[in-house]
């Protein structure tokens, strides 16, 4: 091999650090491979380290050698890692590189960015950038409280994000981290919501992907700034009290020429066999998640954003597609696992040992399944025989739901099974209810053309979409634009519709969606149980003439219990009876009120329980139910009759 005098084969990957990693056990790999700045006998330069068991040289090519790899060539590990290797002197923060690797398959001559890079350059650019992270964090204070405000038994109220689209400026471009560090976390923090969930912001080339089709899984996209940049928006959004959730995604990548598809010449990543590593769906590979080397990869990106990126959860993206050999195949396209079964026993495995790994090292995170089927136990423990994740998006109710309130009112009455179903399997995981980015694209429209009637009633039951999701058991996700009836579809090249805001019925359900932020924050009945059957109970379900459904929503203290009513009809119901526990009521939340451009139906004051059973109660409340709306009522605590103490004589001096 031809050596050259800048190159040395100091090494930062040990035979420890090899062991590890070819037994899929190492899952740190981002402070060993990739490129890192180091000092070797008093000279500072860059080390860099890329697996390429299947190439016969590997060079190192950028500005600094005209992009031409003679003489910076790296060394091989004598250990079988198939790890090359090189320190290569002054070269500092910021120098554009790339892998020049020369397969011994064919003899191909590939030039691929780094997969461990933490910085690439902007796209449509493709090449790595050098970069040390030394950015000094400022949000201990959370990191060391957080296992508080992310605890399943705490409200989770989710605002989720496309960067590069929320807000734009004049000129059409995004905001930048730095911009969104004050604008985004200011509306986040005055909306009320707990967290904000961003759509993947690992470095993807195609801006349409929406980030889904990363090649930079270590690095935060370029497109709005460094990665120091990321971070002190990081930082900003853990001052505000605001937990930060990563969109990841495990289940494919793309095809492009600088990322780790076809890397050294070999299907490395991915499965060789198209019935195991091409996704029909996305028209991308499957990584091989059998391979030791590759999960120690996976494990490794989603640590690292634990880890360095300081993120207090992952949303793992299209769980389903990793579980099931069959997923989108039809019969003859996929190949059965050891037991003849569809299951892919390799994925399974490694989504357990990621969640054993992610809960175990980093205090207080969770993890969100996107999983749409009937799969058992997705947000169980891994010890008994669940995947481990924290929590599971509710496919099923965000379908059934949308599915409802799209039939006109009148015709309700011949569904009510939609909108109570949910509650048959709510309690089988720890549910988040979606109404993601998925539900206002591909022709689907914005959530507000979902809704029948005129103007009127099309914003009523938005308000009362929002009310019931709010009130039913589970943790909550709205994407961007839904909290204020943005009413065309999202498209990733725009801004938001925020001049909408200038009119009457957005202004109402955005005041509506912060109002139910702070009544679920305030209220444990909505949270404390949320996971639990303890935490629900039903009034009345079938009321279906009506279209009504009433129930309690439980605390863990019979004070904080909560009666919710839902009419999911223009028409107002008077003199409608709820059974209830003895003793006073008060309205404390009502979605038509004016305030949110409701027509102002309510129920005035406290109201006293009549000793008239009802709903096998003993007890009942006669009520007005304003038009699609919902109501929530509360019991009024006993005043206390303060015991007079008799007045102790003075002491004499």
């Amino acid at each position: 091999m031809k050596e050259h005098k800048h190159v040395s084969s100091n090494s930062l990957f040990t035979e420890f650090d090899s062991s590890l990693f070819k037994s899929g056990k190492h899952f740190k790999l981002y402070e060993k491979l990739g490129s890192h700045i180091i000092e070797v006998e008093g000279t500072k330069g860059t080390h860099f380290a890329v697996w390429a068991p299947n190439a016969s040289k590997v060079q190192l090519i950028g500005d600094f050698n005209s992009w031409n790899g003679d003489g910076y060539e790296l060394y091989p590990r004598w250990d079988g890692s198939g790890v090359w290797e090189g320190f290569v002197p002054e070269l500092a923060q910021g120098t554009v590189y790339k892998y020049k690797i020369h397969s011994n398959n064919y003899g191909q001559v590939l030039e691929k960015g780094d997969p461990f890079a933490m910085h690439w350059e902007v796209p449509p650019k493709t090449a790595s950038v050098v970069w040390q992270n030394n950015y000094q964090w400022k949000d201990a204070q959370w990191m060391q409280a957080r296992k508080e405000k992310n605890a399943l038994n705490q409200p989770f109220s989710v605002y989720e994000v496309h960067l590069g689209s929320w807000k734009r400026k004049e000129n059409g471009e995004s905001l930048s981290y730095q911009e969104l560090a004050v604008d985004l976390v200011n509306y986040v923090k005055d909306m009320g919501y707990t967290h904000v969930e961003f759509l993947p912001l690992m470095e993807h080339p195609f801006f349409g992907s929406w980030g889904y089709q990363g090649t930079g899984y270590f690095a935060p996209t370029s497109r709005y700034g460094t990665p120091d940049d990321f971070f002190a928006m990081m930082d900003a959004f853990h001052e505000a009290e605001i937990g930060v959730i990563m969109d990841w995604v495990p289940s494919h990548f793309p095809n492009d020429d600088h990322g780790i598809y076809n890397f050294d010449g070999t299907h490395l990543f991915e499965h060789a066999d198209p019935r195991q590593g091409y996704h029909p769906d996305w028209s991308s590979y499957i990584f091989n998640y059998g391979r030791n080397e590759v999960r120690s990869f996976l494990i490794s990106s989603a640590g690292f954003w634990l880890d360095v990126g300081h993120a207090d959860g992952l949303r793992v993206d299209a769980v389903a597609s990793m579980l099931y050999l069959d997923y989108s195949r039809k019969e003859g396209e996929w190949i059965p696992n050891q037991y003849g079964g569809r299951e892919n026993l390799e994925a399974i495995s490694l989504l357990k040992e990621l969640n054993e790994y992610v809960y175990s090292e980093f205090e207080g995170i969770q993890t969100i399944a996107e999983e749409s089927t009937a799969w058992p136990a997705v947000s169980r423990p891994t010890y008994v025989g669940g995947l481990g994740f924290g929590m599971k998006w509710m496919m099923g109710w965000m379908h059934d739901t949308l599915e409802y309130f799209k039939k006109d009112p009148f015709h309700r009455q011949y569904h009510q099974n939609n909108i109570t179903f949910s509650l048959n399997y709510a309690f089988t995981e720890n549910f988040m209810l979606p109404l993601s980015h998925d539900e206002v694209v591909h022709g689907k429209g914005p959530l507000i053309d979902r809704m029948p009637g005129d103007e009127w009633q099309r914003f009523a039951n938005l308000r009362l979409l929002y009310g019931y999701m709010y009130t039913h058991p589970g943790t909550k996700l709205v994407f961007m634009g839904g909290e204020i009836g943005q009413t065309s579809e999202w498209k990733h090249d725009y801004s938001l519709d925020w001049h909408l805001l200038k009119h009457a019925p957005h202004q109402g359900v955005q005041q509506l969606t912060k109002a139910l932020n702070k009544l679920y924050q305030s209220e444990p009945g909505l949270y404390q149980n949320g996971f639990t059957a303890e935490g629900f109970e039903w009034i009345e379900l079938n009321d279906y003439q009506n279209s009504v459904l009433s129930f309690i929503r439980k605390g863990e203290n019979e004070a904080d219990n909560l009666t919710v009513i839902c009419n999911f009809t223009p028409v107002v119901r008077e003199h409608y009876r709820i059974g209830i526990n003895g003793g006073t009521w008060q309205e404390i939340f009502n979605s038509d009120a004016k305030e949110f451009w409701g027509s102002g139906v309510a129920n005035e004051g406290k109201i006293q329980s009549q000793a008239q059973p009802h709903h096998g109660r003993p007890n009942s409340l006669e009520l007005t139910l304003p038009p699609l709306s919902v109501i929530i009522f509360k019991q009024v605590p006993e005043a206390k009759t303060a015991k007079k103490s008799a007045a102790k004589p003075k002491a004499k001096k």
